[in-house]
C-alpha cells in the first residue's frame, strides 16, 4: 500500500503561512490573503503527490551482495546496489528492517538522492547476533514527489538468504600447521599396520610363505604373474555427539548462554575427528530427537554438522531420555565414542539420563561432558559475611554434593564424564578425544 505524506518542506512552508495567521486580528483584510495562500499550498501538495502517482516498488531497483555465511563474533561487509528507473533525480529515505539474526551498524536507515543517470553503491558491516538461517527483510522507501512537497512510500522484500554458523576462531586454528606439528610430535599420528586387517591397503607381487587365499586372481590374469591381495588394519573409529537440548542448557553462565558453549566445543571436537579421518555424527535432543547426522567422514561431514550446528536451538522442556537413545541405537549399531554434553542436578531428578547413559556399555564408549556453574562453585567457596550469606553457601554446597554423586554414579556404570565450566569444554573434550585416541581405548 502506498501512501501519500508530507515532506518536510511542504510542513515548513505551512508552519510559516500559521505565523502570519496572527495579523488576521490587526488586519481583516489579511484573512483572505491567508487563506488564499492556505488553499494555494494546499493545492500545490495535491498536485505534486498527483505527479508522483507512477512511484512504486518497481521504481526503485536494488540488489543485495553479502557473504552466504556468517560466523558468531564476525562481521563481514554487505553491500547494496540502488539504481532508479524514474526520469528525475529523487530522494530517498530507507528504513531496513532485519532478521533477528543480523545487526548492522549504521546503515538501518539512510538518505541519500538517487540519480536515474547512475547508480548508488553502498557499504555496512553486519554483525550476526545469533545462529540460524537467514530469515525476511525488509526495505521501507520514502521516495520524493516531483517538487518535493510529499513522499510516496513502498516497501521492498529482499530476504536474507545466509546462515549464520558458531564460531569459527578455535576450530580454524586448531588446523593451523604449527597445531598440527605439535599434535605429530606428541605421537598423534596414523598408522598403517600391514597384515590380515580388514581395509584393503594395495596389491604386491606373490613371494613364498604368503596366505594362498590372499591371492587376487583377476590381478594375477592381468598381469601374468600371481599377485597378492595387502591389507591394513581399520583405524578409522566413529564419533558421535549427542547434545541435550532441553531446559538444562537452556541458562546462562557469566552472561553467556550454555548451549553457545556446547556448540562451539562439537563443532571443535568434530573438526578435530576429521583430522584424524574419523566418522562423526550428530544428534540433538529434547522432548524428541530434533535432528540426527549418521556418522560420516571428510569435508562434507564437517559441512553438514556445520549446518546441523547452526539449527540447533535450546527448548524449555524435560529430556526425553529413554527416546532419544532408542533412536540412537536403532541408527547406530557400530561401536563409537558417544560424547552427549547435559548437565545433571542431583542423583534423583538424573536417574534417567544415568541409567541410559549406562546402557550404552558395553557397545559403545560413553563420555558424559557435564557443564558446572562457575557461579554456584564461586558461591560454595566464598566467604559469607552475612548470615544469609551463610546459608546460600551452605544450599551451595548441599547441590554441588548431590551433583557429585549422581556423577560418581555414572562413573560407577563405566561412564567416562567430564565434569568442566562451559568456557573451558572445547579444550577439554578435544584433548579428552586426544587421549582416547593415544590410547586406543575405542
Amino acid at each position: 500500500m502506498r501512501v501519500i505524506i508530507p515532506s518536510r518542506r511542504w510542513l515548513v512552508g505551512a508552519a510559516l503561512l500559521a505565523l502570519v495567521a496572527p495579523l488576521a486580528l490587526r488586519w481583516p483584510v489579511a484573512a483572505s490573503w491567508l487563506m488564499g495562500l492556505d488553499m494555494v499550498w494546499l493545492a500545490a501538495l495535491l498536485v505534486d503527490a498527483w505527479r508522483s502517482r507512477a512511484i512504486g516498488r518497481d521504481s526503485v531497483e536494488v540488489h543485495r551482495e553479502s557473504p552466504p555465511a556468517f560466523s558468531m563474533g564476525r562481521a563481514l561487509p554487505v553491500r547494496y546496489r540502488w539504481r532508479s528507473r524514474l526520469a528525475r533525480p529523487a530522494a530517498v529515505r530507507v528504513v531496513e528492517s532485519l532478521p533477528p539474526l543480523l545487526s548492522m551498524a549504521g546503515g538501518i536507515e539512510r538518505h541519500f538522492v538517487l540519480d536515474p543517470a547512475s547508480p548508488r553503491f553502498e557499504e555496512f558491516d553486519v554483525r550476526p547476533r545469533a545462529r540460524g538461517k537467514g530469515g525476511p527483510g525488509t526495505l521501507h522507501l520514502r521516495v520524493s514527489a516531483p517538487w518535493r512537497l510529499a513522499w510516496r512510500s513502498t516497501t521492498i522484500d529482499l530476504p536474507w538468504r545466509v546462515t549464520v554458523y558458531p564460531t569459527l576462531v578455535g576450530a580454524s586454528l586448531r588446523s593451523l600447521p604449527t597445531q598440527a606439528q605439535r599434535r605429530r610430535e606428541a605421537g598423534q599420528r596414523a598408522v598403517r599396520r600391514l597384515g590380515e586387517g580388514r581395509v584393503f591397503e594395495s596389491l604386491r607381487e606373490w613371494v613364498p610363505g604368503d596366505d594362498t587365499r590372499t591371492l587376487d586372481w583377476k590381478a594375477t590374469a592381468r598381469r601374468g604373474k600371481a599377485m597378492v591381495r595387502q591389507y591394513e588394519d581399520e583405524r578409522r573409529q566413529q564419533v558421535l555427539v549427542a547434545i541435550d537440548a532441553g531446559r538444562l542448557l537452556t541458562a546462562e553462565s557469566d552472561g553467556r548462554s550454555r548451549l553457545e558453549s556446547v556448540v562451539e566445543a562439537v563443532l571443535q571436537l568434530g573438526h578435530a575427528a576429521v583430522e584424524h579421518d574419523d566418522n562423526v555424527g550428530l544428534m540433538v535432543f529434547a522432548d524428541q530427537v530434533q535432528q540426527y547426522l549418521a556418522p560420516a567422514r571428510g569435508r562434507r561431514a564437517l559441512r553438514a554438522l556445520l549446518d546441523a550446528l547452526a539449527m540447533v536451538q535450546g527448548s524449555l522442556v524435560e529430556p526425553d531420555y529413554p527416546a532419544a537413545f532408542a533412536y540412537l541405537a536403532q541408527r547406530n549399531r557400530k561401536r563409537a565414542l558417544t560424547v552427549v554434553f547435559t548437565d545433571v542436578i542431583d542423583r534423583t531428578a538424573s536417574e534417567a539420563l544415568v541409567a541410559q547413559l549406562g546402557t550404552l556399555r558395553p557397545r559403545h564408549l560413553p563420555l558424559a561432558v557435564t557443564l558446572r556453574d562457575p557461579a554456584l562453585d564461586r558461591l560454595a567457596t566464598r566467604r559469607p559475611d552475612t548470615v544469609l550469606g551463610a546459608y546460600e553457601r551452605a544450599a551451595a554446597e548441599e547441590l554441588l554434593q548431590a551433583r557429585e554423586r549422581a556423577l560418581a554414579d555414572m562413573r560407577a556404570r563405566g561412564v567416562l564424564v567430564l565434569d568442566v565450566p562451559p568456557a573451558g569444554a572445547a579444550q577439554a573434550v578435544v584433548e579428552q578425544y586426544h587421549l582416547l585416541k593415544r590410547r586406543a581405548v575405542l
